[in-house]
């Protein structure tokens, strides 16, 4: 197996960046399309803990428009073969000073593009990037 192909690599990139666009402009549609459409899909959100891409679509859906500009740091994105991939990153918003976000997603390669299949957002306090207060 290959880790960190340089051609899945920067396809994995890519469509990170695509999600992060889509997620600070809260473009919904692209959020949705992202995430793999199946009910085994999990997102462990800051404060929820989402089951299947039909609850996935509910919190989407309802969650609030503002807020959502954040800067990201440290983000790490090994890709496995050619069809896997995992995604982490760190994340401030200007609204939660003090506070570091965690983002961990796994993506795999489907016959229609890449897709999250398991997501984790969670907050620690902290003003490094190493966490801790």
């Amino acid at each position: 197996m290959i880790i960190d192909d340089p051609e899945v690599k920067a396809e994995v990139e890519r469509v990170f960046a695509t999600y992060e666009a889509a997620l600070v402009g809260n473009d919904v549609a692209t959020l949705e399309r992202l995430f793999h459409d199946d009910s085994r899909t999990i997102r462990y959100g800051a404060a929820e803990n989402l089951y299947g891409m039909e609850a996935i679509r509910a919190f989407r859906r309802a969650r609030p428009a503002q807020g959502l500009a954040r800067d990201l740091a440290r983000t790490v994105i090994t890709t496995f073969g050619r069809d896997h991939a995992v995604a982490m990153t760190l994340f401030r918003r200007e609204a939660a000073p003090g506070r570091i976000g965690r983002q961990s997603q796994t993506w795999v390669r489907f016959p229609d593009g890449w897709k999250v299949v398991a997501a984790h957002v969670s907050v620690i306090d902290g003003d490094e990037e190493g966490g801790g207060a």
